[in-house]
């Protein structure tokens, strides 16, 4: 896809930056249909312009906190067509996991990304054309976020298949009789697993409910 085909609204609440975006894109044979500093703002200039791609900080007027990954969300929802980049000064995952989890037409880059013209270019060709581009920083806070917050990850072999066990509706009696192991020892294991996944006793909370699932959760 030729860059002088590709369509851009842009949204950030820093001037300067947005206008230097602007330059850097109308400079690289791109078409800039519209600039936003808000993302209501932002919205109406794609409904007006129907662009190829919106490019929207996270961070947004009035609260600067995800008030641009909600215009995002908007603009996926309404105009499903259209590609979205975000781009963050800040390592912000779990906020854009929701969009990122679309798999098409959607980027998420750090600001400082912005000055490797040619990836930054790259980038939004790709998208355009229908694919997803993650920053690798983020691919990295992601996998490690993962494996911090795995609550599977301390569970032995046994643990797990118990749980498994547990999962497909099968009683302590049904789980020993699957495992050739006695049903005390099941019990242990049971106790043994609320304790990993840190699954205090509460009279408002089943337990082995909330054990199953988080197991399935996380597969």
């Amino acid at each position: 896809m030729e860059p002088t085909r590709t369509r851009i609204a842009l949204a950030d609440d820093d001037v300067l930056l947005r206008e230097g975006l602007v330059s850097l894109l109308e400079r690289s044979g791109f078409e800039v249909v519209g600039q936003a500093g808000d993302g209501p703002e932002l919205i109406e200039i794609v409904g007006k312009h129907d662009p190829d791609l919106v490019i929207v900080d996270i961070r947004m007027p009035p609260g600067h906190s995800t008030e641009g990954l909600e215009a995002a969300k908007t603009i996926r929802e309404e105009f499903p067509r259209t590609g979205i980049l975000l781009l963050s000064a800040h390592v912000e995952v779990e906020q854009a996991m929701e969009l990122l989890a679309a798999g098409h037409r959607i980027g998420y880059l750090l600001k400082s990304r912005v000055t490797a013209i040619t990836d930054f270019i790259e980038t939004i060709q790709r998208i355009v054309a229908g694919g997803s581009v993650v920053d690798p920083l983020l691919v990295r806070e992601l996998f490690a976020a993962r494996h911090r917050n795995d609550p599977l990850e301390l569970l032995t072999e046994r643990e797990r298949e118990v749980l498994a066990l547990m999962a497909e509706g099968r009683s302590n009696a049904g789980i020993a009789h699957r495992l050739w192991i006695t049903e005390g020892t099941v019990e242990k294991h049971v106790r043994s697993i609320m304790a990993r996944m840190q699954l205090p006793e509460t009279p408002d909370d089943h337990r082995r409910v909330l054990a199953v699932i988080t197991f399935l959760d996380s597969r």
